[in-house]
């Protein structure tokens, strides 16, 4: 009988399950078992499976999520890693952000029985704000403002397929507007100023308010910019745009997976004046990018978005959860 670390990934066939995969594809420290796909939507194999596993990656929507915890029963063995929105904000799940606290997350999620992989959003606001909050430059009742550029990935399959079918075109040069010109400009959503990582935002970040926050899909596949802009005026310290960057920078030492790549206005993160979105595509890598002046600073989470805002993240929790080194299977 194996002695190795059993896994099992609940969900398999979406995006995120399909990347968790990827990253344990070759694993020699871990024992991965698979549902037979005839049986994934059986509930007494998936209870089998749910309840002889050590971790169990839930790559589901929400209900389904809470079903499969439900089917662990009393199974003192079997660790949740959860992708879904279902317990981010639930008492009893740990929230799996190592790096949050200077790093005090890491250790709550050595022992965690539960875990919740954040949001793509979330993440990049939490890493900004979090330390921004606790350590008083930014007051919790700051009214924060933040747009996130995402590529189409996050979206799940029917988003997916929808830019996959209509491939980019030369514009009409008679001005007109085609429905691929619709499809290829960014296009802002959640135009109500709701969205399903709010309520994470704001508990793992310590803002008593809910930020302004409207994310903008492009017509890429992966990867994304979290921007905010703070203005010096109102924070509780008086910090500009250096400030805040050697800030960041001190809060994040020696973090692998979260590196302050620039201080204020570096022209190596912005070439012509352009920030990259991609550059951390591929990687389980946060950037954290500072701009600005002495008055306003405009702070940039880059990451990918099924990487550290996804997959990746869940792989590195699980690492820690597992005693291994954290890094293994990831890119940074």
């Amino acid at each position: 009988m194996s002695t190795l670390p059993r896994i099992f990934v609940d969900g398999s066939e979406g995006t995120t399950g399909l990347e968790i995969n990827e990253r344990l594809a070759g694993r020699a420290d871990l024992e991965v078992v698979a549902i037979d796909p005839a049986r994934r939507k059986d509930p007494a194999a998936r209870q089998e499976l749910i309840r002889s596993s050590d971790i169990v990656f839930l790559c589901l929507p929400d209900t389904a999520s809470r079903e499969a915890v439900a089917l662990a029963g009393d199974e003192p063995r079997v660790r949740f890693l959860d992708a879904s929105t279902a317990h981010r904000t639930v008492p009893g799940w740990t929230y799996g952000l190592p790096e949050l606290h200077r790093g005090a997350q890491r250790e709550a999620l050595r022992s965690a029985k539960r875990v919740a992989v954040p949001g793509c959003h979330a993440s990049g606001f939490n890493l900004i704000m979090a330390p921004l909050v606790r350590e008083g430059v930014v007051p919790a009742d700051y009214p924060v403002s933040c747009t996130s550029i995402t590529g189409f990935s996050g979206g799940g399959k029917k988003l997916i397929a929808s830019y996959a079918e209509n491939a980019a075109t030369v514009a009409d040069r008679q001005g007109k507007v085609s429905s691929s010109d619709e499809r290829i400009a960014p296009r802002p959503y959640a135009l109500s100023l709701t969205h399903k990582h709010l309520p994470e935002m704001m508990a793992v970040s310590g803002l008593t308010h809910a930020p302004a926050f409207m994310p903008v899909i492009g017509d890429f596949y992966r990867g994304m910019a979290v921007c905010i802009t703070l203005q010096t005026r109102l924070l509780t310290k008086k910090l500009g745009a250096n400030g805040i960057a050697a800030l960041l920078s001190e809060c994040y030492a020696g973090e692998r997976f979260v590196r302050v790549t620039a201080t204020a206005n570096e022209s190596a993160q912005a070439p012509e004046g352009f920030f990259n979105t991609l550059s951390s595509n591929g990687t389980n890598r946060c950037d954290l990018a500072v701009f600005g002046n002495e008055d306003q600073t405009l702070v940039i989470a880059r990451l990918d978005n099924l990487g550290k805002g996804a997959s990746g993240a869940a792989i590195q929790c699980m690492n820690i959860m597992l005693g291994v080194d954290e890094t293994t299977g990831l890119v940074y």
